[in-house]
């Protein structure tokens, strides 16, 4: 499943935001290792550089395509380096500093578990800030599912959303953040986001949960599955004179390990 970074960063605005509102609740000085878990295309990455001068930061990502992107950016910033690998195969060293992953863990099956580790294994002082989606019950992802699940779709689509257990709420990384003796902060934003032009939620969306639904079909059928969520979501998803209102539930998570 190929990602596109041209039509990622179609909302660039609206998708950054998330990335500051959890950057900045990381009270760290001066970490000498910064780690991106799940990079894309490096532009956010890249900000961890300049707020940090002295540190080495190196994104990591399992799309060659978001890394061509980001590659370019790394001449640009002393001590930026990107690395093509698999978040559910990380782990951190012993002087990872300060670990980010901004809306990449709800393609990793398993996280929380694997979180639970990654806490665990972090040295007294270090922080580890997270991202998540929260709005798997919008319209948005529960009319894809629902049309992923009808008759004329079910036979070709059986299995290839992840939902239930693609995220925890709140209360879960809290929880876990605890328990590996972290002092956390966590909370959750709806932002009510007005997307411009025709369709946006579809364009939205193209971007990110679309995709595993477009990399199982043909492009015929791709282009008849997307006609008729299309249509259920304009009903969704009503445009007035100002634009398309399309509410973005995110939920954020920030460790900072104690001792």
């Amino acid at each position: 499943m190929k990602w596109d970074p041209a039509r990622y960063i179609e909302f660039g605005n609206h998708r950054d935001r998330p990335f500051f509102d959890l950057t900045t609740r990381i009270l760290a000085e001066q970490p000498r290792h910064v780690v991106d878990l799940g990079c894309g295309p490096g532009k956010l990455t890249a900000t961890l550089a300049t707020r940090w001068r002295g540190a080495a930061v190196v994104g990591l990502d399992s799309s060659a395509e978001m890394l061509a992107k980001a590659q370019v950016l790394a001449a640009a910033h002393p001590g930026l380096a990107f690395v093509q690998a698999d978040i559910a195969g990380w782990a951190p060293d012993a002087d990872t500093d300060v670990v980010v992953s901004n809306a990449a863990l709800q393609w990793v099956p398993g996280h929380l578990a694997m979180l639970a580790g990654w806490l665990e294994a972090l040295k007294p002082g270090a922080w580890f800030a997270l991202q998540v989606p929260g709005n798997f019950g919008a319209p948005s992802h529960v009319l894809m599912r629902e049309l992923a699940a009808s008759p004329e779709w079910s036979g070709r689509l059986s299995g290839v959303l992840r939902h239930d257990d693609a995220v925890g709420e709140p209360a879960d990384y809290l929880r876990i953040m605890l328990d590996a003796g972290c002092d956390a902060d966590v909370w959750e934003t709806t932002y009510q986001q007005l997307l411009p032009g025709a369709d946006p939620v579809l364009e939205w969306v193209r971007g990110t949960g679309l995709r595993p639904v477009l990399a199982a079909l043909p492009e015929d059928e791709a282009r008849a599955f997307e006609n008729q969520y299309a249509a259920a979501l304009r009903e969704a998803y009503p445009r007035d004179r100002h634009g398309t209102v399309f509410a973005f539930r995110r939920i954020f998570a920030v460790a900072r390990k104690r001792g």
